[in-house]
């Protein structure tokens, strides 16, 4: 293992470039990559927090056997006495899932009681939209519950599930879409790359024109 600071800012500039790839590459040739990934999870304000939550979906896409390793350290960040400190971890879970399904299938099921906790609310649904993107159907019993969050009272909630709904393909609730148009408040959302400042009507106009873009899918 080379010196432990200059492994880490190694890490810090490959996410910066955002060079997945060679991140991957790193975490073929040296251990605890995916350890530091972990230590840029608790700001989401930051960059590296949102850039790190790839990286370990990019590392469970190459190396899937040292990411479970660190599933439990994640529940762990999610449970009741630490939860408060474990803010991107409900994030990561989706975002490994979109890479490496298998990871995560067996505790998709846990998504809904960290949707209903306030903390943890917000970046599940991150992850979820995240997974939803390329797997919706593994979230048949999650999407539905989720579309009573339109109507939060925070307005980063009512993004984030637009966002995922939209991402979903999950055409039911184009009527309620169509109700945040008038939405003016201020949100970010990481995607595509980049945070993104947008409002809630944005984010609502873009779910609807992928839904009408889109099959989108039935759900019972």
């Amino acid at each position: 293992m080379k010196n432990r600071r200059v492994f880490r800012e190694q890490i810090i500039k490959l996410l910066q470039a955002a060079d997945f790839p060679a991140l991957q590459d790193l975490a073929g040739r040296e251990q605890g990559v995916g350890e530091i990934l972990l230590q840029f999870l608790y700001d989401p304000h930051d960059l590296l927090h949102w850039r790190a939550l790839e990286g370990l979906g990019h590392l469970a896409g190459a190396h899937p056997e040292q990411v479970r390793k660190l599933i439990s350290r994640l529940l762990w960040l999610l449970n009741e006495d630490s939860g408060s400190f474990g803010w991107g971890a409900a994030a990561a879970l989706g975002e490994i899932g979109r890479h490496r399904l298998a990871v995560v299938q067996e505790i998709i099921p846990m998504f809904c009681g960290l949707l209903e906790e306030e903390f943890s609310r917000a970046p599940m649904l991150w992850g979820i939209g995240r997974l939803a993107e390329v797997n919706p159907g593994q979230l048949n019993e999650v999407l539905p519950r989720i579309v009573t969050f339109l109507t939060s009272t925070n307005p980063q909630v009512r993004a984030l599930t637009a966002w995922v709904l939209g991402k979903a393909g999950y055409g039911a609730v184009a009527g309620d879409l169509q109700a945040l148009l008038s939405d003016e408040r201020p949100v970010a959302i990481y995607d595509r790359g980049e945070m993104r400042h947008l409002t809630v009507a944005q984010v609502a106009r873009e779910a609807l024109a992928s839904l009408e873009g889109r099959e989108t899918r039935k759900f019972s």
